[in-house]
């Protein structure tokens, strides 16, 4: 028991009494090398190119509108009518036949409609795409400095060769 308090009190003694101690040393690089590494980098540009796009058109010659045709129909067949019997029946005619020509009109004018057809014809028009392509660029990063000290090789890496590279030593005891 004597002996482990004796062991542990030296012990003790000794961690309280340790130092430690740091100075700066200078070592001499013996080799500084320029260092690159290749940049790839992405320029975009523009490919145009025309198309040919297809385009509907209506054609067939003039077209007339449905209102239009349904006033020329209840006109004719207003007078029409007028024609056709006599005291308060020829007010009748007159009406009926307005009436009858206002729908005669309208048809006539949509079936002239369907007989108009669709042609296609081609436009050209210019597209363009983004591409990118890629341009490879050696650059210059620096110097790598290397040194040696007590065998154990140091390497520094800076925007400058160096003579020297700053070593921080630290001896405890």
């Amino acid at each position: 028991m004597k002996k482990i308090v004796i062991v542990s009190l030296i012990l003790a003694t000794t961690i309280l009494n340790a130092e430690q101690m740091s100075y700066v040393e200078h070592v001499n690089v013996s080799n500084a090398t320029p260092s690159y590494e290749n940049v790839i980098t992405r320029v975009p540009h523009q490919e145009c190119y025309d198309e040919s796009v297809p385009v509907t058109y209506q054609s067939g010659g003039y077209q007339q509108s449905d209102t239009g045709a349904a006033i020329v129909g209840g006109i004719l067949g207003g007078v029409l009518g007028h024609q056709i019997g006599g005291g308060r029946g020829k007010d009748v005619a007159t009406v009926g036949g307005a009436i009858l020509g206002t729908f005669v009109g309208q048809n006539a004018a949509r079936n002239n409609r369907q007989t108009y057809q669709s042609t296609s014809s081609y436009e050209t028009r210019r597209r363009c795409v983004t591409k990118y392509s890629e341009r490879s660029e050696r650059k210059f990063m620096g110097y790598k400095n290397v040194a040696y000290y007590k065998g154990r090789k140091i390497v520094k890496y800076s925007d400058r060769k160096l003579s020297t590279i700053p070593v921080t030593v630290t001896i405890s005891y």
